[in-house]
């Protein structure tokens, strides 16, 4: 078979690193795909049905939330192509932060109090008035991960909104929501609208500094399994938030295929609803896909809409085992990021890295004058599977250590609550 990966991230070298390894899959295609990635499939750069069209591919696996948004996934349907990924109603629930707080509050799923605003003039009125205690500001819409504001008290929160209002953002639709304490987990399922497949959760790190101090990123690092993500919370996680998600969506006349992303916070009263988003997470997808054992093809194809391709497989067939091995990643930077940061400087040491055993998942970087240099914020992401959680921390900093570019950053401390 013909597959095509759209998005060039490090979730995306994740998936074709799987991917490659289907003895389903014929040819690998990712558009527009990064250095990594061209060494294990076919790059091509253009518009996504365009291209899916052009090499006539078989299935498409669609990683960003920003096509998905765009609805990317009626577009190839319409062109016949089967795919993997929400259609766009349903990646609302990503799209925007206000629509998920509202499904959720609708159906009295776990989640955190909340107002919604129209534009930051009101919420800072409302605020002008609150008390002074943590609250989360929340930009409506995509910001990749980074449109998140935990505010120590209603200063702090006013001015995360004249931060937003100075970039230009003054009309945009605003979140405050209740600052829930506890540990986060992402928990990430497959479904096709009705059957619900958790994967294993992992627990990420999105403050660039270390012990989780500053500004948020698109995540520094992450672990798989997660020890304080019990069996019991596990179940409840599913039983009380993914499936009556599902089920709520459905009741508002959405049916939700693709990959379900709950960021939970695990809070005295059980685990609750952070935020959802419509596709794998990055970087957790690069510990959860190397501890995945089974083929990944057959189960993104069963998550496929069967109205309009009855030839894919159900999912309810289609089983997930997975290596009892703890995954750790560590994803290095560019100097300056999640602010303003450097682009264009050499990597060495990959292939040093490679040699310690780690898989090295490019995010962002690019082929220049035949040599990998930077090419966006997250750089790479290094990831070591290890018997437990010691081993595998020393596996992935010992490669992590083998790498060297001008600015490069990375945090010492990922899976410091294990320690």
């Amino acid at each position: 078979m013909k597959i095509l990966v759209i998005g060039g991230g490090g979730r995306e070298h994740a998936l074709c690193w799987k991917l490659k390894q289907s003895p389903l899959v014929s040819e690998l295609f990712c558009s527009p795909g990064n250095a990594g990635i061209a060494k294990i499939a076919q790059c091509l750069d253009g518009d996504p049905v365009e291209v899916a069209q052009q090499i006539q591919a078989d299935f498409v696996v669609v990683g960003p939330e920003v096509p998905l948004s765009n609805g990317v996934v009626d577009d190839l349907a319409a062109a016949g192509i089967p795919a993997f990924g929400p259609g766009k109603s349903a990646a609302q629930l990503e799209a925007s932060k206000i629509f998920c707080k509202d499904i959720l509050q609708k159906y009295n799923i776990p989640t955190a109090r909340s107002n919604s605003f129209s534009n930051i003039a009101d919420a800072k009125a409302f605020l002008q008035s609150a008390d002074d205690i943590p609250i989360v500001v929340k930009m409506d819409g995509l910001a990749a991960g980074k449109g998140v504001v935990v505010a120590s008290g209603t200063k702090e929160a006013l001015q995360a909104l004249a931060q937003f209002e100075e970039q230009g953002h003054a009309d945009a639709h605003i979140l405050l929501e209740e600052c829930l304490a506890g540990e986060e987990v992402s928990l990430i399922a497959l479904t096709d609208g009705e059957t619900i497949v958790p994967m294993v959760p992992a627990q990420d790190h999105k403050r660039i500094g270390e012990g989780d101090t500053g500004p948020n990123t698109g995540g520094m690092g992450c672990y798989s399994p997660v020890p304080v993500f019990t069996e019991d919370i596990f179940q409840e996680a599913v039983e009380k938030i993914l499936q009556p998600t599902l089920d709520a969506l459905r009741q508002d006349g959405i049916i939700y295929r693709g990959a379900l992303y709950a960021g939970l916070m695990l809070t005295p009263q059980g685990p609750k609803v952070l935020e959802y988003n419509c596709r794998f997470g990055d970087p957790e997808t690069q510990v959860i896909l190397p501890r995945l054992e089974s083929d990944l093809l057959p189960i993104l194809m069963a998550c496929a809409d069967k109205s309009t391709f009855p030839e894919m497989p159900n999912l309810k067939d289609v089983e997930c085992e997975w290596t009892s091995q703890t995954a750790v990643c560590v994803i290095l930077s560019s100097f300056g990021y999640p602010a303003d940061y450097r682009k264009g400087d050499m990597i060495s040491g990959l292939e040093s890295a490679s040699e310690t055993g780690a898989i090295v998942f490019h995010a962002g970087t690019k082929i220049q004058n035949d040599e990998v240099v930077t090419n966006g914020g997250r750089v790479l992401g290094v990831t070591a599977l290890g018997d437990g959680f010691v081993q595998a921390r020393e596996r992935c900093y010992q490669a992590v250590e083998q790498i060297h570019f001008e600015g490069a950053y990375f945090r010492r401390d990922i899976g410091w609550r294990c320690l």
